[in-house]
């Protein structure tokens, strides 16, 4: 009957019989629970299915007490050595008969504890994943309640020991505000956010210490509903520092620390946007500055003290401009000024600052030396309507400033696009009379001072074009110089010279001739390579060809000039210095190089005799070449007062008007011929530019 009343129980269940205390009766779940057969439990006693400490003492004390009970949770162990986490329950039953017995109840925990300790474990790895990123996270309900974050958070935002804010506390917000740059447009975010729980963001939020977070929030989904929210935090701070420290260095000059172009055209792209969103036009001069000379400094002392100088003149133009001003270094030894609120007045009066900087002597250790710039100024809006066009019309400015030589400052005059097209025309047409032949050589006699000799002639370019007609060297050949055609131009001369001396020496005129060399001619790596073979293929003796070179030439690469002198002298080709007195002239160069003779520019000759400086000029440059072993000639003589003057002098030749223009090669043969006085000394010609004598 009890029997029977147990197997009816759903829960694992025995019966301890009150007299003998051991196990009367057990159903089978108790018998599944504990992993035991019927007869290795009955007759037990109870604390050996259930023999915890607390059971123990119970039925200890059940002998004495027939009402005691309990209700607890308690371990039991199955027949397999495995722990069951069990709830049990412990009452006492009299039956009709006098009969005294304590029924055990049990329900099994073990599936539940096994689920709260795998859920505890997970928990705890996923606090420890919390803490171990290095995001602040915030986890919070739909009512923006705190239900979890980790240390980071709570370090990001500064929180006292991070223990503030327990789970459930909405008032962690406050707190955040007050350590944010502006807490109210933080409140009305995180209002929006609780507000929309599906809305993804990320933010930048900048905290009142200068720090820089970036705040990313997802909603926090649970069966597809959204439960809650979900932020992460990272301190932005170092990265954006590294960041603009980059763009910094992306936007200065590494050696001198000013900005470098792409900053000043950011800043001239600012001063023009004003004309974008209707505001008064601005008004602005950028100065296009190029040191003079640099490469010398350089070259002799070394880059190091280049180095030295080019930091020295940022600190120095530094005091010629404002607090709207912007001084950058283009590259090299070029740099640029940006005077806002310039006109012309203001732009004049900054250039002549620049110079008075510049001006004052440079000393680093013993040395001592000046140094000097070239100036190009453009004025917005005239000049230029976009950062380009302005610093490239600054450039030409400074560049004009270089050929009319040097350390000045000079304004950029417009081309009209008439005169653009213009010069692409000549510029085609040139090219067109080279390839075509409509080139020609005329020829200056060069005169012996004294006993009227001809020693030589000057070859001079000349080009008749069939719909312009003649058109002047002083056009075309500036032109080709700044495209660069001046050339292959040279080179034709060149070649016509050397062959037109040939071929007077085969009829029996023995006139040497000579031409000019440009600077980017005689910069070719092959110069010397073509002159040889000019000479080989005409058969024309080396010493029937002199080469002038400006001063410009000598004072590029002094070494490679020298070398290049040097493999010339020894083919035995005469060298020479022209338009002497007009340039940078040295007499340390005079001396390295092989030079043989100067020629006296016209512009010193057109005022002989009654200008005195001229006087004094001619005199100087004659004495100079006669000390240094050199013959000098002077071009542009065309009076008898001039030529006597020279004579006077010391002067050896003279060349010009007085004697006789330049001449066609048949001209020219008819004009010496019948003298016969000819001597084997290289007669100096310019390529192309020289104009009448």
């Amino acid at each position: 009957m009890i029997g029977a009343l147990l197997e009816g129980l759903p829960e694992p269940a025995w019966l301890v019989d009150g007299e003998s205390l051991t196990v009367s009766a057990v159903n089978r779940a108790a018998l599944r629970l504990l992993g035991l057969k019927p007869e290795r439990a009955l007759g037990q006693p109870p604390a050996s299915l259930c023999g915890s400490l607390e059971d123990e003492a119970f039925w200890q004390g059940a002998a004495r007490d027939p009402f005691a009970r309990i209700r607890s949770d308690t371990v039991l162990t199955h027949s397999d050595g495995q722990p069951r986490w069990v709830s049990r329950s412990i009452s006492p039953v009299h039956t009709p008969d006098g009969g005294r017995y304590w029924l055990v109840l049990l329900h099994d925990q073990t599936r539940r504890r096994r689920a709260e300790a795998e859920r505890e474990t997970l928990l705890a790895e996923l606090r420890a994943t919390l803490e171990s990123t290095a995001d602040g996270i915030l986890v919070v309900d739909l009512a923006g309640r705190v239900r979890s974050f980790n240390r980071r958070f709570a370090k990001l935002w500064g929180l006292p020991g991070g223990l503030l804010h327990e789970p459930g506390d909405a008032g962690l917000w406050l707190s955040l505000q007050r350590v944010m740059r502006d807490g109210e447009q933080y409140r009305l975010r995180i209002e929006a956010l609780l507000d929309a729980p599906l809305m993804r963001s990320s933010d930048m939020l900048r905290l009142a210490d200068g720090r820089v977070l970036e705040q990313v929030s997802l909603p926090q989904m649970s069966r597809g509903e959204p439960i809650g929210r979900v932020f992460s935090f990272r301190d932005l701070s170092e990265k954006l520092a590294a960041h603009q420290r980059i763009e910094e260095l992306g936007r200065s000059d590494a050696l001198t620390g000013a900005p470098n172009r792409r900053a000043l055209a950011d800043r001239i792209v600012q001063l023009m946007s004003a004309v974008a969103t209707g505001e008064p036009l601005p008004s602005f001069a950028l100065l296009h500055l190029d040191l003079d000379r640099f490469k010398q400094i350089n070259d002799t002392l070394g880059h190091s003290y280049g180095d030295r100088v080019l930091r020295e003149i940022v600190e120095r133009l530094r005091g010629a401009v404002g607090a709207n001003d912007t001084l950058a270094r283009l590259g090299g030894d070029e740099f640029a000024l940006l005077i806002d609120g310039a006109q012309m007045f203001e732009a004049e009066a900054a250039a002549r600052r620049v110079q008075q900087l510049l001006a004052q002597p440079f000393t680093f250790d013993t040395l001592s030396f000046t140094v000097t710039a070239s100036c190009g100024i453009a004025l917005f809006p005239g000049d230029g309507g976009s950062p380009d066009d302005l610093m490239a019309s600054a450039e030409r400015a400074m560049h004009w400033v270089k050929e009319s030589g040097r350390a000045g400052f000079r304004f950029h005059v417009p081309r009209k696009e008439v005169d653009l097209l213009s010069r692409m025309r000549l510029d085609h047409d040139m090219r067109q009379a080279l390839a075509e032949g409509r080139f020609r050589l005329h020829y200056q006699p060069q005169v012996e001072l004294g006993s009227d000799r001809v020693i030589g002639a000057e070859a001079l370019i000349r080009w008749r074009d069939p719909q312009r007609g003649d058109i002047s060297p002083a056009e075309f050949i500036p032109l080709a110089e700044e495209s660069g055609f001046v050339v292959a131009i040279g080179d034709w001369v060149l070649r016509e010279a050397v062959e037109q001396a040939a071929y007077w020496l085969g009829r029996g005129l023995r006139m040497p001739v000579a031409v000019n060399v440009s600077a980017l001619q005689f910069q070719q790596a092959r110069f010397v390579e073509n002159v040889a073979a000019a000479l080989r293929d005409a058969a024309l003796p080396a010493s029937m060809l002199e080469l002038e070179l400006t001063e410009g030439v000598l004072i590029g690469d002094a070494d490679e000039g020298l070398k290049r002198m040097q493999a010339l002298a020894a083919l035995g080709v005469t060298l020479s210095i022209d338009d002497f007195g007009t340039g940078y002239s040295s007499l340390a160069y005079l001396k390295r190089f092989p030079i043989q003779r100067l020629k006296i520019d016209r512009s010193f000759v057109k005022g002989l005799p009654n200008d005195a400086s001229d006087c004094g000029i001619a005199n100087a440059i004659v004495q100079m070449g006669r000390a240094l072993g050199l013959q000098v000639i002077a071009e542009g003589v065309e009076t008898e007062a001039q030529r006597d003057f020279l004579a006077q002098a010391g002067c050896h030749e003279f060349q010009g008007y007085l004697y006789a223009p330049a001449l066609r090669p048949e001209e020219f043969e008819q004009r010496v011929r019948p003298r016969r006085h000819v001597v084997d000394t290289a007669v100096s010609g310019w390529l192309g530019l020289a104009g009448n004598g």
